[in-house]
């Protein structure tokens, strides 16, 4: 199994060492495990760390534990204590869940947590269980989680979408915002796959109808981007954040396509959304006006044209004011964390560019850890 441990930035690991440098009612720091879909090996991950950290003389339990009956989850789980749950008669029935209280009385350095997206039985103080984990972090209490990406609230309609299936137990984003400690587990659909024919993951008799609906491959890439792409946003954010002097952090590709009223913005746009498209990266469109100048009515047509074909393209159109275009464009891209640039060859006369620089050669010494794509095309003239 292949894991990706993405912590966040200015994030105190979680370790022994850490323990000793907060007092005893600082507010716990949440590790979230996070998978595409289940079988990744979330809990597993979970209770090998939680094994690791007991090793080295940290008191952790088990408020939680879904094994789902997979052996391989039962026997990792060996060794540790794990809380009983809290009975809720029902009826005929009697359902348990997480004993919260017992958790703060028994008040652990860990407590390990299954399924942070779960809701709580009927009965239950709180409604889902990432309250219940709220009460203990506010305790005081560390706590380790694990959840599914299809679980976060804002990613509710998309994965709707891709899998057609509503996912009714929901992570408000907040959650995850606030972790001190993400760690994505990452296996390939193939592998995912592969351990659902072998019975690792469902019974036997669930196995078709997973692989025919949830389990499709084309499904399993686009969860697996999905984990991937969010914990990439949760890194950048931290970064940006917690970066000094105003600097920032790009993880994540960004395309600005810089267009004026010379009839080869069009193919510029085209070939910025092809570049977008490749790196799976938004797509912006800048067009800098003079403020001296007045469009004509054939110049106004086109830069709406390019608005246009920008939003066929789903990208977002940019349009400001500005006498000094490699300035305004410097600006566009610090704001929108722009990672790529791509902009016509100049228009100027070789005499002009030598008494004045070409916007080429500004652009250069303004933008700093930006690429910048300079698309050669005939010699065309502004319309009339």
């Amino acid at each position: 199994m292949s894991d990706n441990n993405t912590g966040s930035a200015g994030t105190v690991p979680l370790n022994s060492a850490s323990y000793s440098l907060y007092p005893a009612r600082r507010r716990g720091k949440h590790k979230i495990f996070i998978g595409m879909a289940p079988g990744v090996g979330k809990t597993y991950r979970m209770l090998e760390e939680g094994h690791a950290l007991k090793h080295e003389g940290i008191d952790v339990i088990v408020g939680l534990l879904e094994t789902h009956g997979r052996k391989e989850t039962v026997e990792k789980a060996e060794g540790l204590e794990i809380l009983p749950r809290k009975q809720y008669p029902q009826g005929e029935l009697t359902l348990t869940d997480m004993d919260t209280n017992a958790i703060l009385e028994r008040s652990p350095q860990l407590v390990l947590i299954d399924e942070l997206a779960h809701t709580n039985v009927p009965g239950s103080l709180r409604e889902k269980r990432y309250e219940d984990v709220e009460i203990v972090l506010a305790a005081g209490i560390d706590v380790y989680s694990t959840m599914n990406v299809q679980h976060l609230e804002s990613l509710n309609d998309l994965v709707a979408r891709i899998t057609g299936v509503v996912v009714r137990e929901r992570v408000p984003d907040r959650i995850l915002d606030e972790a001190d400690e993400i760690v994505v587990i990452d296996v390939t659909p193939e592998t995912l796959q592969e351990r659902l024919l072998e019975g690792k993951i469902y019974a036997p008799e669930k196995i078709q109808q997973s692989l025919d609906n949830f389990f499709q491959r084309r499904n399993l890439i686009a969860l697996r981007e999905l984990a991937l792409r969010e914990v990439a946003d949760n890194v950048e954010g931290n970064a940006i954040a917690s970066t000094p002097n105003g600097q920032f952090c790009n993880i994540h590709e960004r395309v600005l396509v810089c267009v004026s009223t010379y009839p080869n913005s069009v193919q510029l746009l085209r070939r910025g959304a092809r570049l977008a498209n490749y790196m799976n990266a938004p797509l912006y469109t800048l067009f800098v006006a003079n403020p001296e100048r007045f469009l004509t009515k054939e110049e106004s047509l086109h830069i709406h044209t390019c608005e246009k074909l920008c939003k066929e393209f789903e990208g977002t159109f940019l349009r400001v004011t500005n006498s000094n275009v490699a300035n305004a464009i410097a600006e566009v891209a610090e704001k929108h964390r722009i990672t790529q640039i791509v902009i016509g060859e100049s228009q100027r006369s070789r005499w002009l560019m030598f008494l004045k620089g070409s916007l080429t050669q500004k652009l250069v010494r303004l933008l700093k850890n930006i690429d910048l794509h300079i698309i050669a095309s005939e010699k065309m003239v502004s319309p009339k």
